[in-house]
């Protein structure tokens, strides 16, 4: 998938976005679980928001995106805060070549956006070749209830002045999952041009997760909920994982 567009929009539109409560998931992981070591990667690193917020807790980290764009706006906003982090195009399912890390983090959502039970497994075994043996991997992802409940059948939108938009949601292919249609209309002068993504997300339950951790040579340690020190329950809207690689 392409971000194009997209990519260049995307700080905007997440400025609300809860990093520091995803920092601060990491940074407690870390010293409840992780001895020592500060080598991250940061899968999945988007515009490198997180990525950023990580180096400038001292962590040495690298980032990898699928979308070439993502990672040119990365760049950009890393030499703007004078902050020094590694940046490679890979699949996360393939990821390669990239050396030894502390603690692999795939947060933000980011494995919603692979499909299949398989391509999950192929994710989890990808960042485990990556990980030291005892290191962390660590992510989030949207519970069933927030795709089926909050996502499928709603339409979200915002009307500003440089820059507007319509997000709708609609049932997507597989069971839980959801299409997210995008239309962003962005002022030119004195007219507005109009851009088109297609973003397609899927989650699976917690079980599923889990177990699959398990097979690909995890220990899980610690499953919880929206940011806080509770288990999920059928209300919650985000699943936050912390496993070690065995």
């Amino acid at each position: 998938m392409s971000y194009q567009q997209f990519a260049y929009l995307y700080d905007e539109l997440m400025e609300d976005a809860p990093y520091s409560d995803w920092l601060s998931f990491v940074k407690a992981s870390v010293s409840k679980y992780l001895k020592d070591g500060t080598r991250f990667l940061d899968v999945g690193c988007g515009t490198g928001s997180l990525t950023i917020l990580l180096a400038k807790e001292g962590f040495n980290v690298t980032g990898v995106d699928l979308s070439s764009d993502m990672l040119m706006v990365a760049r950009e906003k890393a030499e703007a805060e004078k902050v020094s982090i590694s940046l490679f195009q890979q699949d996360m399912r393939d990821l390669e070549g990239l050396g030894s890390f502390d603690c692999v983090t795939i947060l933000c959502d980011s494995l919603n956006y692979i499909l299949t039970e398989e391509d999950v497994k192929r994710t989890f075994l990808s960042a485990g070749n990556h990980l030291k043996a005892g290191g962390l991997l660590l992510f989030d992802v949207h519970s069933i209830h927030k795709i089926n409940e909050i996502f499928i059948g709603q339409t979200f939108g915002s009307n500003e002045e440089k820059l507007s938009y319509i997000w709708q949601c609609y049932q997507g292919e597989f069971e839980n999952s959801v299409e997210h249609d995008l239309s962003f209309f962005i002022q030119n002068g004195t007219k507005y041009d109009r851009y088109d993504e297609l973003h397609m997300q899927r989650t699976f339950s917690v079980e599923d997760y889990s177990r699959w951790l398990l097979e690909c040579g995890y220990d899980l340690l610690n499953v919880s909920a929206d940011f806080k020190p509770e288990d999920p329950s059928d209300e919650s809207e985000r699943i936050l994982f912390a496993a070690k690689k065995r």
